[in-house]
Protein backbone atom coordinates (compact mmCIF):
# COMPACT_ATOMS: atom_id res chain seq x y z
CA UNK A 1 0.00 0.00 0.00
CA UNK A 2 2.73 2.71 -1.05
CA UNK A 3 1.28 6.67 -1.07
CA UNK A 4 -0.99 5.51 2.45
CA UNK A 5 -0.80 7.55 5.53
CA UNK A 6 -2.31 4.90 8.25
CA UNK A 7 -2.90 6.77 11.14
CA UNK A 8 -3.77 4.49 14.26
CA UNK A 9 -6.51 5.88 16.87
CA UNK A 10 -8.35 4.72 19.98
CA UNK A 11 -11.66 4.93 19.55
CA UNK A 12 -14.00 6.18 22.79
CA UNK A 13 -17.29 4.32 20.85
CA UNK A 14 -17.33 1.92 17.94
CA UNK A 15 -21.07 0.74 17.66
CA UNK A 16 -22.98 3.51 16.04
CA UNK A 17 -26.97 4.01 15.81
CA UNK A 18 -28.86 3.95 12.57
CA UNK A 19 -32.32 5.26 11.61
CA UNK A 20 -33.96 4.87 8.64
CA UNK A 21 -32.46 1.43 7.61
CA UNK A 22 -33.27 -2.12 7.82
CA UNK A 23 -30.36 -2.53 10.58
CA UNK A 24 -30.44 -0.25 13.78
CA UNK A 25 -26.53 -0.39 14.89
CA UNK A 26 -23.47 0.07 12.80
CA UNK A 27 -20.17 -0.76 13.05
CA UNK A 28 -17.17 0.37 10.47
CA UNK A 29 -13.32 -0.29 11.66
CA UNK A 30 -11.67 1.92 9.76
CA UNK A 31 -12.16 5.64 8.23
CA UNK A 32 -10.84 5.57 4.43
CA UNK A 33 -11.07 3.50 2.14
CA UNK A 34 -7.98 1.88 -0.16
CA UNK A 35 -10.31 1.10 -2.76
CA UNK A 36 -11.04 4.47 -3.95
CA UNK A 37 -14.00 4.26 -5.76
CA UNK A 38 -15.09 7.34 -7.23
CA UNK A 39 -18.33 6.40 -6.61
CA UNK A 40 -18.42 6.18 -2.66
CA UNK A 41 -20.91 7.70 -0.67
CA UNK A 42 -18.61 7.76 2.56
CA UNK A 43 -16.13 10.03 1.00
CA UNK A 44 -17.64 13.31 3.12
CA UNK A 45 -16.94 11.18 6.62
CA UNK A 46 -13.34 12.28 5.60
CA UNK A 47 -13.99 15.98 6.46
CA UNK A 48 -15.69 15.00 9.97
CA UNK A 49 -11.61 14.37 10.64
CA UNK A 50 -10.72 17.62 8.32
CA UNK A 51 -9.02 15.36 5.46
CA UNK A 52 -10.01 15.65 1.85
CA UNK A 53 -12.83 12.79 0.93
CA UNK A 54 -11.68 13.64 -2.86
CA UNK A 55 -7.87 13.48 -3.32
CA UNK A 56 -6.65 11.77 0.52
CA UNK A 57 -9.95 9.20 0.65
CA UNK A 58 -7.75 6.36 -0.40
CA UNK A 59 -4.44 7.57 1.00
CA UNK A 60 -5.29 8.59 4.23
CA UNK A 61 -6.82 5.80 6.67
CA UNK A 62 -7.66 5.73 10.35
CA UNK A 63 -7.37 3.10 11.90
CA UNK A 64 -9.58 1.82 14.80
CA UNK A 65 -7.16 -0.41 16.73
CA UNK A 66 -8.66 -1.09 19.77
CA UNK A 67 -12.51 -1.40 17.93
CA UNK A 68 -12.43 -5.06 18.65
CA UNK A 69 -12.41 -4.62 22.85
CA UNK A 70 -14.72 -1.63 22.53
CA UNK A 71 -16.80 -3.37 20.75
CA UNK A 72 -16.91 -5.99 23.44
CA UNK A 73 -17.82 -3.65 26.17
CA UNK A 74 -20.51 -1.64 24.22
CA UNK A 75 -22.19 -5.24 23.86
CA UNK A 76 -21.77 -6.07 27.58
CA UNK A 77 -23.38 -2.24 28.28
CA UNK A 78 -26.34 -2.31 25.90
CA UNK A 79 -28.17 -5.78 25.74
CA UNK A 80 -30.33 -4.32 23.28
CA UNK A 81 -28.27 -4.76 20.48
CA UNK A 82 -29.40 -7.53 18.10
CA UNK A 83 -28.25 -6.66 14.63
CA UNK A 84 -25.08 -4.78 13.48
CA UNK A 85 -24.18 -4.01 9.47
CA UNK A 86 -20.53 -4.52 9.39
CA UNK A 87 -18.70 -1.92 6.53
CA UNK A 88 -21.66 0.33 5.77
CA UNK A 89 -18.72 3.22 5.35
CA UNK A 90 -15.86 1.77 4.59
CA UNK A 91 -14.43 -1.21 3.74
CA UNK A 92 -13.84 -3.68 6.27
CA UNK A 93 -12.15 -6.26 4.49
CA UNK A 94 -9.90 -3.71 1.90
CA UNK A 95 -5.87 -4.30 2.13
CA UNK A 96 -5.11 -3.16 5.41
CA UNK A 97 -7.38 -5.64 7.46
CA UNK A 98 -4.69 -8.47 6.38
CA UNK A 99 -2.07 -6.59 8.53
CA UNK A 100 -4.55 -5.27 11.15
CA UNK A 101 -7.00 -8.24 11.58
CA UNK A 102 -9.54 -5.41 13.56
CA UNK A 103 -12.68 -6.76 11.79
CA UNK A 104 -11.95 -10.38 12.40
CA UNK A 105 -11.64 -9.35 16.21
CA UNK A 106 -14.88 -7.23 15.63
CA UNK A 107 -16.62 -10.58 14.38
CA UNK A 108 -15.47 -12.51 17.27
CA UNK A 109 -17.01 -10.31 19.73
CA UNK A 110 -20.28 -10.72 17.89
CA UNK A 111 -20.20 -14.23 17.65
CA UNK A 112 -19.75 -14.28 21.65
CA UNK A 113 -22.41 -11.66 22.45
CA UNK A 114 -24.74 -13.80 20.11
CA UNK A 115 -25.42 -10.42 17.75
CA UNK A 116 -26.93 -11.01 13.96
CA UNK A 117 -25.07 -9.35 11.62
CA UNK A 118 -24.76 -8.01 7.87
CA UNK A 119 -20.81 -7.51 6.52
CA UNK A 120 -20.82 -5.66 2.73
CA UNK A 121 -17.08 -5.59 1.26
CA UNK A 122 -15.97 -5.74 -2.30
CA UNK A 123 -12.68 -7.38 -1.05
CA UNK A 124 -12.17 -11.16 -1.60
CA UNK A 125 -9.88 -10.99 1.99
CA UNK A 126 -13.44 -12.41 4.08
CA UNK A 127 -12.99 -15.68 2.46
CA UNK A 128 -10.38 -15.67 5.07
CA UNK A 129 -12.84 -15.40 8.09
CA UNK A 130 -14.92 -18.17 6.77
CA UNK A 131 -14.95 -20.28 10.11
CA UNK A 132 -15.54 -17.24 12.07
CA UNK A 133 -18.51 -16.46 9.63
CA UNK A 134 -19.85 -20.00 9.91
CA UNK A 135 -19.53 -19.54 13.75
CA UNK A 136 -21.48 -16.14 13.92
CA UNK A 137 -24.16 -17.87 11.52
CA UNK A 138 -24.95 -20.30 13.64
CA UNK A 139 -25.21 -18.75 16.47
CA UNK A 140 -27.07 -15.62 15.84
CA UNK A 141 -27.64 -14.95 11.93
CA UNK A 142 -25.28 -13.93 9.28
CA UNK A 143 -25.34 -12.19 5.68
CA UNK A 144 -22.28 -11.20 3.74
CA UNK A 145 -23.31 -8.40 0.61
CA UNK A 146 -20.45 -8.43 -2.09
CA UNK A 147 -20.74 -5.63 -4.07
CA UNK A 148 -20.20 -6.15 -7.99
CA UNK A 149 -20.97 -2.86 -10.18
CA UNK A 150 -20.45 -4.76 -13.31
CA UNK A 151 -18.85 -7.72 -15.35
CA UNK A 152 -16.40 -5.78 -16.98
CA UNK A 153 -13.18 -5.83 -16.01
CA UNK A 154 -11.91 -2.61 -18.01
CA UNK A 155 -14.96 -0.86 -17.02
CA UNK A 156 -14.60 -2.27 -13.35
CA UNK A 157 -10.91 -0.79 -13.09
CA UNK A 158 -12.27 2.26 -14.41
CA UNK A 159 -14.58 3.27 -11.63
CA UNK A 160 -13.39 1.15 -8.92
CA UNK A 161 -9.12 1.36 -9.32
CA UNK A 162 -7.80 -0.65 -6.60
CA UNK A 163 -10.57 -3.40 -6.26
CA UNK A 164 -10.69 -7.19 -7.00
CA UNK A 165 -11.96 -7.88 -10.77
CA UNK A 166 -15.48 -9.03 -11.03
CA UNK A 167 -14.49 -12.43 -11.35
CA UNK A 168 -12.13 -12.88 -8.16
CA UNK A 169 -15.10 -11.68 -6.39
CA UNK A 170 -17.92 -13.77 -7.81
CA UNK A 171 -15.57 -16.62 -7.49
CA UNK A 172 -15.63 -15.01 -3.61
CA UNK A 173 -19.54 -15.56 -4.13
CA UNK A 174 -19.15 -19.06 -4.76
CA UNK A 175 -16.49 -19.80 -1.91
CA UNK A 176 -19.09 -17.94 0.79
CA UNK A 177 -22.09 -20.06 -0.85
CA UNK A 178 -20.13 -22.98 -0.94
CA UNK A 179 -19.50 -23.01 2.91
CA UNK A 180 -22.87 -22.62 3.37
CA UNK A 181 -23.29 -18.76 4.08
CA UNK A 182 -26.25 -16.72 3.24
CA UNK A 183 -24.78 -14.54 0.67
CA UNK A 184 -26.14 -11.54 -1.52
CA UNK A 185 -24.62 -9.41 -4.43
CA UNK A 186 -24.80 -5.68 -4.06
CA UNK A 187 -25.20 -4.19 -7.45
CA UNK A 188 -24.86 -0.81 -6.81
CA UNK A 189 -24.41 1.77 -7.07
CA UNK A 190 -25.48 1.41 -10.74
CA UNK A 191 -24.38 4.26 -13.09
CA UNK A 192 -26.49 5.99 -15.14
CA UNK A 193 -25.42 6.07 -18.92
CA UNK A 194 -22.14 3.88 -17.22
CA UNK A 195 -23.47 0.65 -16.23
CA UNK A 196 -27.16 0.56 -16.81
CA UNK A 197 -27.92 -1.28 -19.72
CA UNK A 198 -29.99 -4.10 -19.69
CA UNK A 199 -27.51 -6.82 -20.64
CA UNK A 200 -24.87 -5.30 -18.00
CA UNK A 201 -27.51 -5.41 -15.28
CA UNK A 202 -28.30 -9.24 -16.25
CA UNK A 203 -24.24 -9.97 -16.58
CA UNK A 204 -23.89 -9.27 -13.11
CA UNK A 205 -27.18 -11.04 -11.91
CA UNK A 206 -26.59 -14.08 -14.44
CA UNK A 207 -23.13 -14.12 -12.67
CA UNK A 208 -24.18 -13.70 -9.30
CA UNK A 209 -27.06 -16.30 -9.00
CA UNK A 210 -24.51 -19.03 -11.22
CA UNK A 211 -22.47 -18.29 -8.05
CA UNK A 212 -25.03 -18.80 -5.56
CA UNK A 213 -25.95 -15.61 -4.33
CA UNK A 214 -29.59 -15.96 -2.82
CA UNK A 215 -30.60 -12.06 -3.63
CA UNK A 216 -29.26 -9.37 -5.71
CA UNK A 217 -30.02 -5.84 -4.34
CA UNK A 218 -29.32 -2.48 -6.16
CA UNK A 219 -29.06 1.12 -5.55
CA UNK A 220 -28.92 4.04 -8.30
CA UNK A 221 -25.76 6.68 -8.25
CA UNK A 222 -26.12 9.46 -4.99
CA UNK A 223 -23.96 12.36 -5.51
CA UNK A 224 -23.85 14.59 -2.59
CA UNK A 225 -20.83 16.48 -0.89
CA UNK A 226 -17.52 15.15 -1.50
CA UNK A 227 -18.87 12.68 -3.66
CA UNK A 228 -20.41 14.84 -6.26
CA UNK A 229 -17.06 16.36 -6.66
CA UNK A 230 -15.01 12.99 -6.79
CA UNK A 231 -17.29 11.63 -9.37
CA UNK A 232 -17.28 14.96 -11.54
CA UNK A 233 -13.65 14.70 -11.30
CA UNK A 234 -13.97 11.17 -13.01
CA UNK A 235 -15.89 12.33 -15.53
CA UNK A 236 -13.62 14.93 -16.31
CA UNK A 237 -11.32 12.80 -16.65
CA UNK A 238 -12.55 9.77 -18.39
CA UNK A 239 -16.04 10.53 -19.59
CA UNK A 240 -16.39 14.09 -20.34
CA UNK A 241 -19.05 13.70 -22.69
CA UNK A 242 -21.12 12.63 -19.67
CA UNK A 243 -20.71 15.74 -17.65
CA UNK A 244 -23.58 17.46 -19.02
CA UNK A 245 -25.74 14.80 -18.55
CA UNK A 246 -25.04 14.21 -15.41
CA UNK A 247 -25.59 17.95 -14.53
CA UNK A 248 -29.42 17.42 -15.70
CA UNK A 249 -29.54 14.63 -14.01
CA UNK A 250 -28.29 15.43 -10.86
CA UNK A 251 -29.47 18.59 -9.51
CA UNK A 252 -29.52 17.07 -6.00
CA UNK A 253 -28.16 14.37 -4.77
CA UNK A 254 -30.54 11.93 -6.07
CA UNK A 255 -31.13 10.62 -9.52
CA UNK A 256 -35.10 11.37 -11.06
CA UNK A 257 -37.48 8.88 -9.76
CA UNK A 258 -38.00 7.88 -12.98
CA UNK A 259 -34.51 7.02 -14.04
CA UNK A 260 -34.84 4.61 -10.68
CA UNK A 261 -38.26 3.43 -11.90
CA UNK A 262 -36.28 2.06 -14.96
CA UNK A 263 -33.20 0.95 -12.95
CA UNK A 264 -35.73 -1.02 -10.49
CA UNK A 265 -37.56 -2.67 -12.99
CA UNK A 266 -33.93 -4.09 -15.21
CA UNK A 267 -32.91 -5.28 -12.15
CA UNK A 268 -36.77 -7.01 -11.46
CA UNK A 269 -36.42 -8.79 -15.19
CA UNK A 270 -32.80 -10.00 -15.04
CA UNK A 271 -33.59 -11.47 -11.08
CA UNK A 272 -36.99 -13.06 -13.47
CA UNK A 273 -34.55 -14.45 -15.91
CA UNK A 274 -31.80 -15.86 -13.34
CA UNK A 275 -33.85 -17.12 -10.47
CA UNK A 276 -31.86 -18.64 -7.30
CA UNK A 277 -30.50 -21.88 -6.87
CA UNK A 278 -31.20 -23.79 -3.83
CA UNK A 279 -28.00 -24.37 -1.53
CA UNK A 280 -27.76 -25.74 2.11
CA UNK A 281 -27.50 -23.03 4.31
CA UNK A 282 -26.63 -22.19 8.01
CA UNK A 283 -29.45 -21.29 10.04
CA UNK A 284 -28.95 -19.33 13.27
CA UNK A 285 -30.13 -21.49 16.46
CA UNK A 286 -33.41 -20.54 17.79
CA UNK A 287 -33.35 -17.95 20.35
CA UNK A 288 -34.50 -20.34 23.14
CA UNK A 289 -31.31 -22.58 22.06
CA UNK A 290 -28.95 -19.17 22.58
CA UNK A 291 -30.05 -18.44 26.05
CA UNK A 292 -29.54 -22.23 26.99
CA UNK A 293 -25.73 -21.93 25.85
CA UNK A 294 -25.07 -18.51 27.56
CA UNK A 295 -26.10 -20.05 30.75
CA UNK A 296 -23.64 -23.09 30.14
CA UNK A 297 -21.19 -23.73 32.42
Amino acid sequence: MRGVEVIEQHAASVINPVSGMPFAWSINPYRGCYHQCRFCYARRTHAFLEADGVTQWGSKIYVKINAAAVVRAELARKRSIDHVAVGTATDPYQPIEGTYRITRGILEALRDHHVRAGIITRSPLVVRDIDILQQLARIAGLTVSVSIATMDAALAREIEPTVAPPAQRIRTVRMLAEAGLTVHVALAPILPQITDAPEQIDAVVRAARDAGATRIWHDALNLHDVTRDAFFAYLRERRPELIAGYARLYKGTYAPRAVARTLDARVAAAQAAHPSRALPRIHAAPITQLSLLAASP
